[in-house]
């Protein structure tokens, strides 16, 4: 029974023989391909592979015959992978045609007989050389193939546990043993190619359309199954064209009597054999083309959107787009009906829409607009923009009616960005340009009625100042709460006319709106008028809340109480910044030789502002307030948000312009900060410091407080407010569209030098207004200050409380602090209240010197020290306090009858905490009246020297 064993499959070669690539009868191990690195002939293996997948089939067969090695080249899977794989890769439906080849074949032909005789047919005109089919047992091993149908090639071993590896080259023989006899149908004549491929009955149209693009692929340049594939692959092209009528024929007939099925089916067939980009598909475009939107434009024009009067109203528009958006629905919905959904008609359709409608339709209404003026262009654009975003959401509706349909909502946006890109470089250019000159005619418009004063209104019952309520701080969160309403009211992007606004909307603009730019336009300078009389701004003051606009309620602690209770302040903004105290520490500290008037400033635009002329710098100081407007802040805030709001419009542009898009959003927010800042706020602090510096107060003794101080003041209110209203802005429109964190950002740094000259103009102004009220305190010293005020006579009445003089610089001093406190930050009151207490120093100190102190006039020095110690000790800035209480000891030095007793005190160094050396004590003391008599034991005491003992006269 051994001999009946199973017998195993034996290794025929040794699989570690070495190849000679000398010999010419050398051998390849037919177990393992050949590595790549291996030579035949003269070329590497890998060479060969290359060369062999680039021949047509045919010539395999005599590639073969060179020798055994190029025999098993010719067999080695690289070369069938590449072919297979580009012969299944452009035929997705291949598996599906070879088996119902295959069964058509063996319904016509039957089973072949499984013991035929083993015979070897030759055919002299076959090209598939040694694969030809042959005839042999199930146990024949060799070169050649079997005599077996074709599925016989993937039939399993009799034995089970060798089952077939997938091989390239087994299936290729397969399909094109199927595919071959179909090729003779080719050679006919060109009206019975399909006739003869597809005899009747005929198959399906989808399987005649899998079946051409099988063959198409079949008799491609990569895979050339025989040597005539190019005149072959013509005649196939030519049928496939006459196939492709038929469809078209079949499917307009369709289309003419609304089968959706029939047409479902043609569209099928005919995207099968369709082997073009899919934007060029034949039959999709020939339905296009028969459809009425795309030659009825004729009824609609576009110049419908202006009116009499040459203002936009997209009436007209909307009317258009809804007659646009009714046919997509219309022909969409049967498009996502019929066509397959990878052939993508629906947005092809809707891109044609877009394109040779909308488009069209666009550049009419913009070219009108342009040649009106430059801003109806823009509002048209952006206007036009958003009337055709409204084919974005129909055409996804229509494509959501089918799961398949394969539409993206980023695909059906890029149909409108890519119609409007057209427009995009003209309308950002126009939009910077536009923006840039509008806020150069607000800012001429400015300083053409600075210059004339006679276009101020008059002084109104009923005018409101910051500094008139018992609350600037509150007034003015009021105002931002005013201008945030404003801030908030919609940007209308497309005109519209009332019945289509509506009532309500209409009532928001007309009653909310005006309201909140009637309550911050109350609080404008320019509308407070004048008074007439130079201490008019100071009555004002002085009324408290008469002239109040808005009902603050209840009295609130000021900042500092709000600080030491714990609580924190609810103002939005500080006049100044913690940068501006640097600023006034420096700026504070410039001499008096800065007061030359400036001859010209330049701002950052380029636009030169000539400095105020020697009437200017000596007008009357009561409208100093004046050179600030918050209707010019307002007009450019505003009109920086139409521009913003048009460009939002375009936000979500892809690519290179949504780029330019963010740029330009940054660009006109700069371009404000700009305006804003060196047109208008730098150029009126400039106009006031130059007033303050002309300031002198012996042509005012009427008046005890400073004016233009007390205008300053009120100025940096209204400065404060601006920049508050800035970063309103930049919190509520701005914010979203930069990096904060990104200090190279262009906004952030522009925003931050904004805020410097603010800062460096309040810190500037900080300073010529300190001088301005320091030279008013030194003034009221002087005048107030009687003759003989320190050295009274003998029997003169005692009055040991401060002396006029004293009591009105305290009172002038206390009235300014008391209106910076509350109105800035702690750092920079201090810095102020430090500057104010040094220079108070410094004028008393003169003071003292310029006078004849008696004893009793001694105690009246006393009292006035003591009067200034407590004012400066009420401001809580320790320093100063110090300062003071050591000048109020220095006091005592005129109230010390011994002349000894005096001397010790002046030699004490410690006594003073090394503010004052014994040096400037004795400066001060020779200011007794008595001074004469007790010179010499002053100075014997204090040098130890006697003039008669020690020094030699000669």
């Amino acid at each position: 029974m051994d001999r009946f064993a199973t017998l195993e499959p034996v290794k025929l070669y040794n699989s570690s023989s070495t190849f000679k690539a000398s010999s010419r009868n050398s051998r390849l191990p037919s177990a393992k391909a050949p590595a790549p690195f291996q030579i035949i002939g003269r070329l590497p293996v890998d060479i060969h592979i290359l060369i062999l997948t680039y021949l047509s089939v045919p010539d395999l067969s005599a590639y073969s015959r060179a020798s055994k090695a190029f025999a098993n080249l010719a067999k080695d899977e690289r070369v069938w992978e590449v072919r297979w794989n580009h012969f299944t890769s452009h035929s997705p439906n291949l598996p599906t045609v070879l088996d119902d080849l295959e069964n058509r074949s063996k319904a016509q032909n039957g089973l072949l007989k499984e013991n035929a005789p083993p015979t070897l047919a030759v055919d002299a005109e076959d090209d598939f050389g040694e694969f030809t089919s042959v005839n042999a047992p199930k146990d024949e091993m060799g070169d050649f193939v079997g005599a077996f149908p074709p599925h016989a090639v993937h039939s399993p071993l009799p034995d089970a546990s060798f089952p077939p590896k997938p091989n390239y080259r087994s299936q290729y023989v397969r399909a094109h043993t199927l595919l071959k006899p179909l090729l003779s149908a080719l050679s006919g004549a060109p009206h019975a190619v399909l006739s003869t491929l597809f005899p009747s009955p005929s198959p399906s149209l989808s399987h005649q359309a899998h079946t051409l693009r099988v063959l198409s692929s079949f008799l491609s340049f990569r895979v050339k199954p025989v040597r005539e594939w190019q005149n072959l692959s013509s005649a196939l092209r030519a049928a496939k064209d006459r196939f492709d009528d038929g469809l078209m024929t079949a499917f307009d007939t369709s289309d003419s009597k609304n089968d959706e099925a029939n047409m479902k089916e043609t569209s099928q067939a005919s995207w099968d054999i369709w082997d073009g980009p899919p934007d060029r598909w034949e039959l999709a475009r020939a339905w296009a083309d028969k459809r009425e939107i795309f030659y009825d434009q004729s009824k609609w024009d576009p110049l419908e959107n202006f009116t009499e009067d040459g203002q936009l109203d997209f009436d007209a528009m909307d009317a258009f787009m809804g007659h646009v958006l009714r046919a997509l629905e219309e022909h969409g919905t049967r498009a996502v009906n019929v066509f397959p959904p990878e052939a993508g008609v629906l947005l092809a359709f809707a891109e044609r829409l877009a394109h040779e409608v909308i488009a069209e339709y666009i550049a009419s209404l913009l070219d009108r607009a342009r040649e009106i003026s430059n801003e109806m262009f823009l509002k048209a654009a952006a206007g036009s923009f958003k009337e055709a975003w409204r084919l974005v959401d129909a055409t996804f509706k229509v494509a959501s009616t089918r799961s398949d349909a394969a539409i993206t909502q980023t695909q059906a946006e890029d149909v409108v960005y890519r119609m409007f890109e057209s427009n995009m470089d003209e309308y950002l250019d126009e939009e910077v340009e536009f923006i840039n000159q509008s806020f150069d005619a607000i800012c001429r418009t400015w300083e053409k009625q600075l210059s004339e004063r006679a276009t101020i209104p008059a002084p109104t019952a009923d005018h409101a100042r910051f500094l008139s309520s018992h609350n600037p701080a509150q007034v003015k969160r009021t105002v931002l709460a005013s201008f945030t309403d404003v801030l908030l009211l919609p940007v209308t992007i497309v005109p519209r006319t009332v019945g289509h606004v509506g009532k309500a909307v209409n009532a928001a603009f007309t009653t909310g709106s005006s309201a909140a730019v009637q309550g911050i336009s109350m609080l404008n300078p320019q509308r407070w008028g004048a008074p007439s009389a130079r201490d008019g701004y100071i009555q004002d003051f002085e009324k408290g809340n008469a002239g109040m606009l808005f009902e603050i309620g209840g009295d609130e602690d000021d900042e500092e109480d709000i600080q030491e209770k714990g609580g924190t302040s609810s103002r939005p903004t500080s006049m100044s910044m913690h940068s501006t105290s640097n600023s006034i520490s420096s700026t504070l500290g410039d001499s008096s030789s800065q007061r030359s008037t400036r001859q010209s400033s330049t701002t950052s635009t380029g636009v030169t502002t000539p400095a105020p002329s020697a009437s200017a710098s000596t007008a009357s100081f009561d409208k100093m307030e004046l050179l600030l407007s918050l209707d010019i802040a307002l007009e450019l805030i505003h009109a920086d948000r139409e521009a913003l709001k048009r460009v939002e419009t375009f936000i979500g542009y892809p690519g290179h312009y949504g780029h330019r898009v963010r740029d330009t959003i940054e660009e006109i927010f700069v371009l404000l900060l700009q305006a804003l800042g060196e047109r208008h706020i730098r150029p009126g602090f400039e106009r006031a410091t130059d007033q303050m510096r002309a300031y002198h107060p012996e042509e005012h003794e009427e008046s005890q407080s400073v004016a233009p101080l007390l205008q300053f003041f009120e100025l940096a209110h209204v400065g404060d407010t601006m920049q508050s209203m800035i970063q309103v802005y930049f919190d509520k429109e701005l914010a979203s569209h930069i990096d904060r964190t990104d200090f190279l950002n262009t906004v952030v740094r522009e925003k931050k030098r904004f805020e410097d000259i603010l800062d460096d103009c309040v810190a500037a102004g900080m300073n010529a207004g300190t001088d301005a009220l320091m030279n008013q305190v030194e003034h009221v010293i002087l005048r107030l200050t009687k003759p003989r005020e320190y050295y009274p006579a003998e029997d003169a009445a005692m009055d040991l409380g401060p002396t006029q003089g004293c009591q009105e610089a305290i009172k002038c001093l206390g009235m300014h602090c008391q209106l910076l406190k509350g109105s800035t930050s702690k750092e920079v009151l201090e810095v102020f209240y430090q500057e104010i207490g040094i220079r108070l120093i410094a004028i008393l100190q003169k003071h003292i010197k310029r006078q004849i102190i008696s004893l009793n006039g001694g105690f009246q020095i006393i009292a006035d020290l003591n009067a200034y110690y407590t004012f400066i000790a009420s401001l809580k800035v320790p320093t100063i306090a110090a300062e003071f209480s050591y000048l109020k000891m220095l006091g005592h030095v005129y109230v010390v009858e011994d002349a000894k007793d005096l001397a010790q005190i002046v030699r004490d160094v410690t006594r003073y905490g090394g503010a004052y050396r014994p040096e400037d004590v004795y400066e001060f003391i020779q200011r007794r009246s008595d001074w004469k008599k007790i010179e010499k034991t002053v100075d014997k005491t204090m040098y130890n020297l006697s003039f008669k003992e020690d020094c030699i006269i000669s």
